[in-house]
């Protein structure tokens, strides 16, 4: 514990949907749900207006449509999200040396290393400046928490919200973390939480007042003693600038389950060769392949098989995969497959003895083809064919949010996991195409399409996609669907616009860049803040279903 306020955390507010609303002024002041738009989609982000109905990140979007009938509901545009983390990040950096990004929208900086501040005075001064410059930059609201440790700092930003600041000063945590619930620390999941209620701990107190002995005894050596720690308001973790990740792994859940077995080989094979790029676009190998699979009843498998030297070979990989697969009964059907690769190292050492043959991955089901698709959650992807749509499943380590990349140096950043993929809080690496499914995450474009709904061959358009058209200028999909799709035309500085339909394959309607939230131009970072360092939340769209502004 510090004797200063000097660990910053920052959380952006509702950041998926502020920045669809800053983009779309017809969005603003009125319920939007970020997620996909699948079957088995979920809320990645919702906008504080959504949440006055009760919708909530993680809840599948079926709910959530019954709550918010009428609110506007978009696909992911996770291009838009990183350049906008980046300038966030960029502003971050100039406060410290020491910023360690947790995802797109949050962060932990350590003011002290990079002498912005030394007391609460100073160190509140450097927060209402950094809200500032970031509504400047970008035009959105965060909440800035400060405090001596991390635990604490996080605990300020969630009571900052939305745009606000908290400052703990030190002396005061015990009286702060005394009356809140036992969820509030870091570590306490919905089961703990649980075998903390049954023996009469609900409230942070309660773990004070029980002493170390007796947390022990019920969580264990390792858990119970960090608990009753953080029950005390002691955190003695530092702020760190890269974090090695512990694995790389990408998952799709399917909005039908797959009955086929040669299917699910043929999916498994594919993500195998998804995880690869991501693991090299990271620079990094590993050593062991583990193929998860969640059958039709939610029962979840997972398989592993260590090889004998760490590899980035997507034939090693992908052979591995399959052979993990054919220990697995999938009778009944297949809801969800992953496959990962643990045990990471900055080298390879090929298996010498692996039997990988250069052979070409097997054709998929007739009909089936490997497009863009799945969304996931704050902040997982889907495949083609039946359509997919994003699973629930968050990254390792990371309860609340997102574990997403800033930046392509950060790629290897704690569990490069599927979240990436799966849509909240991150993004393919740059030069992966997007993982297949019924449609495009990250939105700007249509692609031909066949099957389902829908006119066969009809180009689709994902809601939220930005367009723009030869005679009307910018604009974005509200919703498209039998051979029509209706775009509303504004643009972030301008007012509210009007709204045209057109046939899907209109020669004059193009996917397009997205525009600056601000100014409509470059977004300059604020000359007033001082730099003394380096920079530093399931389901395909559907062809329906879009925004409702």
């Amino acid at each position: 514990m510090r004797a200063a306020p000097t660990i910053l955390h920052l959380d952006m507010d509702a950041f998926f949907a502020a920045v669809e609303q800053a983009a779309k002024p017809s969005l603003r002041g009125k319920p939007v749900i970020v997620g996909g738009l699948g079957p088995r989609g979920v809320v990645a982000t919702a906008s504080y207006e959504a949440r006055r109905f009760g919708v909530r990140s993680a809840m599948p979007m079926a709910q959530a449509r019954r709550l918010a009938p009428n609110a506007a509901y978009l696909v992911p545009r996770f291009t838009v999200y990183r350049s906008v983390s980046l300038r966030v990040m960029e502003l971050l950096g100039r406060l410290s040396p020491l910023v360690e990004p947790l995802s797109l929208d949050e962060a932990f900086v350590d003011l002290e290393a990079g002498g912005a501040a030394y007391d609460g005075a100073t160190a509140r001064s450097v927060g209402e400046r950094l809200r500032r410059d970031i509504r400047e930059v970008t035009g959105l609201t965060g909440s800035v928490g400060l405090a001596g440790s991390k635990m604490l700092a996080k605990i300020a930003s969630e009571e900052a919200k939305p745009d606000g600041l908290v400052v703990i000063e030190p002396g005061t945590e015990r009286a702060l973390l005394a009356p809140m619930g036992v969820r509030t620390l870091p570590g306490v999941g919905p089961a703990t939480e649980e075998h903390l209620r049954r023996a009469g701990m609900t409230t942070v107190a309660d773990l004070a007042e029980a002493g170390e002995d007796e947390l022990v005894r019920l969580l264990g050596r390792a858990h119970g003693v960090s608990l009753h720690a953080m029950a005390l308001g002691r955190d003695d973790r530092p702020v760190v600038a890269e974090r090695d990740a512990k694995s790389v792994s990408v998952e799709d859940t399917f909005d039908v389950d797959l009955h086929d077995r040669v299917r699910v080989r043929w999916e498994v094979e594919r993500l195998a060769e998804r995880c690869v790029r991501r693991l090299r676009a990271a620079g990094r190998s590993g050593r062991t392949v583990v193929l998860k699979v969640r059958r039709y009843d939610f029962s979840t498998l997972t398989r592993s098989e260590t090889l004998r030297g760490p590899t980035d070979d997507p034939v090693v990989v992908r052979e591995a995969a399959a052979r993990l697969l054919d220990a697995v009964d999938t009778t009944g059907g297949v809801r969800l497959l992953g496959v990962g690769v643990s045990g990471l190292a900055d080298y390879t050492q090929e298996d010498l003895f692996a039997q990988a043959s250069a052979g070409v991955v097997p054709d998929g089901p007739a009909g089936s083809a490997e497009g863009p698709g799945p969304v996931a959650v704050e902040g997982a992807a889907v495949p083609g064919g039946a359509g997919g749509s994003a699973g629930t499943e968050r990254v390792a380590g990371r309860a609340d949010a997102v574990d997403a990349v800033v930046g392509t140096d950060r790629a290897a950043r704690a569990d490069v996991v599927g979240r990436a993929d799966r849509g909240l809080d991150g993004a393919p690496p740059p030069g992966e195409p997007p993982p297949g499914g019924s449609g495009r995450p990250e939105g700007p474009g249509p692609e031909a399409r066949g099957g389902g709904e829908g006119v066969p061959g009809e180009r689709h358009w994902a809601a939220g996609a930005d367009v723009r058209h030869a005679v009307h200028g910018a604009g974005w999909v509200q919703g498209s669907g039998v051979g029509r799709v209706t775009v509303r035309f504004e643009e972030p500085w301008s007012a509210p616009g009007r709204v045209r339909t057109f046939r899907t394959d209109d020669p004059q309607l193009e996917p397009s860049d997205p525009l600056p939230l601000v100014g409509g131009g470059p977004q300059p970072v604020p000359s007033g803040t001082d730099p003394t360092g380096p920079p530093g939340g399931d389901g395909a769209p559907g062809a329906d279903g879009g925004a409702r502004p």
